[in-house]
């Protein structure tokens, strides 16, 4: 039985320096707490974190074995949004609360047939690409909010 190397220590981007291997993975992917993942060379490992954190470009998660392993946003199918009155799109992209990378001159969206049809239908050229995805992360949390959360008042029972 081979044992893997486990990564249970995140440093974020701009906290880490030295060599690091690479591992690629699409924004989904970068949504996890306990995994299996390889680097870009082939090299097993596993995640093991204390609680579901969103991987962001750049940080990087060290080894058991003191290796760092540079996160990097892996390609994925996007629509790229452009057209004008942009902010009125970028409006409702995130009515719908869908992740959303904001570029001075165009929108990159998770490819989805029915947003895309939307922001068609509102003025919008958008086309199919294959590019890295790192969207906004949102105001309440570094990285992604995975959905609202409701906390009870005194009130409410």
């Amino acid at each position: 039985m081979t044992t893997l190397p486990i990564a249970q220590t995140l440093h974020r981007k701009g906290g880490w320096a030295g060599p690091a291997s690479r591992c690629e993975l699409d924004y989904t992917e970068r949504f996890l707490r306990r995994k299996r993942l390889t680097t870009a060379t082939g090299e097993a490992f596993v995640v093991d974190l204390a609680q579901t954190t969103s991987l962001n470009e750049g940080d990087a998660l060290e080894l058991d074995t003191g290796v760092l392993v540079e996160i990097a946003a892996g390609v994925e199918s996007l629509y790229k949004v452009s057209g004008p009155h942009l902010v009125r799109l970028a409006w409702h992209v995130g009515n719908r609360h869908t992740p959303c990378q904001i570029n001075e001159d165009h929108l990159l969206i998770q490819a989805d047939p029915v947003i895309g049809h939307m922001l068609e239908h509102l003025g919008a050229v958008v086309e199919p690409i294959t590019a890295a995805f790192t969207p906004e992360g949102g105001a309440y949390g570094h990285g992604r909010i995975h959905s609202h959360e409701h906390v009870a008042t005194a009130h409410e029972h």
